[in-house]
């Protein structure tokens, strides 16, 4: 049985039992959305609710597969990878890392988004090559990609790891740690608030934003899900939630 076997008068294929119960073995689509990356998901300052573009590509994958999407929202990256690899979700959001590869199947990022540092605006580092220095403490995000990423890549900073995003600038802010690794875009946010604080130029990374599902879940079911980001990229989907949401500095990752 193929993935997309059954047909409807239009010519438009349908996925088989077989996929939706691989995707969805419960019958709903869990989708594991992380908040705590603002460029991505978000919750409504009113509602509560989850939105952003992870949410927008949650919903068009249930439609895709006829399902219904409960979104399971977590504030840190390391707890939404961990809900998909203990199958407590069914798909997920997140940065591509080797750390991450055990238990997961990645597709190919959709959006690319920089990770830069942010240092007091008195502070004698001028670039990024300046951070790798012994005694620079570099406060990160617990499992985020930044604290996978620069856990290998620097040899002389000291990574310290704290609870999430706005524990990164009070760390920063407190003299607790020299500089802060995150997204862009929010760093650009805390020093456009705060004329204490300054961006580095350039970045020291650039993070691919991908979807996952449990590696159990088989060839098929992660061959769609591939197939699946590759169209909404195509289609102008995620440029359009992109822009829908606000969001700028990131882009659609090639095809």
């Amino acid at each position: 049985m193929t993935a997309f076997s059954r047909v409807t008068l239009t010519g438009m294929a349908l996925p088989s039992e077989a996929l939706v119960r691989a995707f969805a073995p419960t019958g709903r689509l869990r989708a594991s959305i992380n908040v705590g990356n603002p460029v991505l998901a978000h919750r409504d300052a009113g509602t509560g609710e989850a939105g952003g573009v992870s949410v927008d590509l949650a919903g068009a994958l249930g439609r895709e597969l006829g399902l219904p999407v409960e979104l399971i929202v977590f504030g840190k990256a390391a707890e939404s990878v961990e809900a998909v690899r203990g199958e407590q979700a069914d798909v997920g959001f997140f940065a591509i890392d080797p750390a991450r590869g055990q238990g997961l199947r990645f597709t190919a990022p959709y959006v690319l988004i920089e990770g830069s540092y942010l240092v007091p605006q008195g502070s004698a580092v001028r670039d990024n090559a300046g951070v790798d220095h012994p005694g620079t403490r570099v406060a990160v995000g617990q499992g985020s990609a930044y604290d996978l990423f620069l856990s290998r890549e620097l040899r002389a900073a000291q990574v310290d790891r704290v609870a999430g995003a706005p524990a990164v600038l009070q760390a920063l802010k407190s003299g607790q740690a020299d500089v802060a690794a995150g997204i862009r875009q929010v760093l650009d946010g805390w020093a456009g608030a705060d004329p204490s604080l300054r961006v580095l130029s350039g970045r020291f990374m650039v993070i691919q934003q991908a979807m996952g599902l449990p590696a159990g879940r088989g060839d098929a079911a992660a061959e769609a899900l591939a197939g699946f980001v590759e169209r909404m990229k195509a289609s102008g989907f995620v440029a359009e939630a992109l822009a829908r949401h606000g969001v700028q500095g990131a882009s659609v990752a090639p095809g």
